[in-house]
């Protein structure tokens, strides 16, 4: 059971490590510090639930329905580049600095919708948690519930640690350069994703 959550964790944990739309946001919003703890816990729970899935054999769903990747592809590129060219505007414009005052200009409805977004428009989220983790876990015969739990714990962990580590930087984000250099890379990672849906 133990090394079958430890293969979940180290598996779980290698697939959200990567710069993604997801994960520039919720450092965005730790620098910020606006809605941490509720953005890190959608973000978390989402993956719970879509590991739960995959860990459950619903990866064979996903696979069964050609169009419903096709249309979650679409979707999320369509977002990704609305998202990406409101981050280029934000740089572009410049003005903005850590400001403790301005950290709630997002309500809390708009930040975890924008979250939800971010997560459940991505095909790619399907492609790890659901069809890569699940035929992974359907290798742990009897220790498949072990696998997805390390994996979920993941999740939990690399979150929490991205939104709130994010406060060790407020220093060198109290620069609006910084601002708008870190909303240009936000950008470019966005509509990169885009860009890599609508070719595939």
């Amino acid at each position: 059971m133990l090394s079958a959550a430890s293969a979940g964790f180290a598996l779980g944990l290698s697939l959200i490590l990567a710069i993604g739309a997801q994960n520039a946001f919720v450092l965005r919003q730790g620098l910020r510090g606006a809605h941490v703890f509720a953005v890190c816990l959608c973000c978390a729970l989402s993956d719970a639930v879509l590991i739960a899935g995959g860990v459950g054999g619903m990866g064979a769903l996903v696979e069964a329905l050609p169009w419903l990747a096709a249309a979650m592809r679409w979707g999320g590129a369509a977002f990704l580049l609305v998202y990406g060219a409101r981050s280029f505007r934000a740089a572009w414009r410049g003005g903005a600095a850590l400001e403790v005052a301005g950290a709630a200009e997002q309500g809390l409805g708009a930040a975890l919708g924008t979250c939800l977004a971010l997560t459940w428009l991505n095909p790619h989220v399907y492609l790890d948690t659901v069809v890569l983790l699940g035929s992974v876990a359907a290798r742990w015969e009897g220790a498949r519930l072990a696998f997805g739990a390390g994996a979920v714990t993941a999740s939990f962990v690399f979150f929490f640690s991205l939104g709130y580590g994010a406060a060790l930087l407020p220093p060198l984000f109290a620069r609006p350069l910084a601002w708008r250099v870190l909303d240009a890379v936000i950008g470019v990672v966005m509509w990169a994703i885009a860009l890599r849906l609508v070719l595939e």
